[in-house]
């Protein structure tokens, strides 16, 4: 998801940086495309797609995705190529919740680290259920916990932090859960996830990003520790009539 304002700039070096370029935060993406792709889905909209790696291995696992981002009010209001992927056309909009597309489009809308920045969570979420198909998926993941010790920590040391811009939205899995429910979704999934830093540690933690990544997983799974883990994620579904 791309910012309005001043902090555009910012907001982009900084995902650049995290997106990017750590090998165990590039597990997590793969793992999220191996998850979309066993529903077989149609038509995917990797929804606030920012830089496009998430839209890239959709793409790699033989999904038709269209990709989406809000760029403020500047934004074309069109397809144009991704910069880090100019293959893959974007559609940049200055819509803030209203989406380009027709009443039940698609099978998928994956939101990866988007939900909790949106100007109105709400008006996003009825967006993406007129948007959806019958039986289709709300695929929701990287909701920053409001209880992660990860977050606590960098708050305490002046680090980025989710909570720290106006927009950001911090969340339990109860009030995860409850706010796709008030939207008309049906919780498929829900869990705690990331007990590990995974966009820090540089080249020691790329050179041991696999085992890093099956470690946090690991973690995750652990009841009560993980309810300070780093993300919520849930899978919610639009009912079949």
């Amino acid at each position: 998801m791309r910012y309005q304002s001043n902090r555009v700039q910012g907001e982009r070096e900084r995902g650049m940086e995290v997106n990017l370029e750590h090998d165990a935060q590039l597990h997590e993406y793969e793992a999220i495309a191996d998850e979309v792709a066993s529903h077989k889905p149609e038509l995917t909209l990797d929804w606030g797609c920012g830089w496009g790696q998430v839209s890239a291995l959709l793409i790699e696992r033989g999904l038709t995705i269209k990709s989406y981002d809000y760029d403020g009010d500047d934004a074309p209001e069109a397809e144009v190529p991704l910069e880090k992927y100019p293959e893959i056309p974007v559609y940049l909009s200055g819509e803030p919740s209203k989406l380009p597309y027709d009443d039940e489009t698609f099978d998928v809308v994956l939101s990866c680290g988007v939900l909790e920045h949106v100007f109105d969570p709400e008006a996003s979420l009825d967006e993406i259920n007129r948007i959806l198909k019958p039986g289709g998926r709300a695929m929701i993941y990287k909701l920053p916990n409001r209880r992660s010790y990860l977050e606590w920590v960098a708050r305490k040391l002046g680090w980025y932090y989710h909570g720290k811009e106006e927009l950001d939205t911090l969340y339990t899995l109860p009030e995860a859960e409850a706010i796709v429910r008030r939207h008309g979704f049906e919780v498929e999934r829900s869990q705690l996830a990331n007990m590990l830093p995974l966009t820090s540690g540089g080249s020691v933690v790329n050179r041991i990003s696999g085992v890093f990544w099956r470690v946090n997983t690991l973690l995750a799974k652990i009841p009560v520790l993980n309810l300070l883990a780093t993300n919520v994620e849930v899978i919610a579904v639009k009912p079949a009539r």
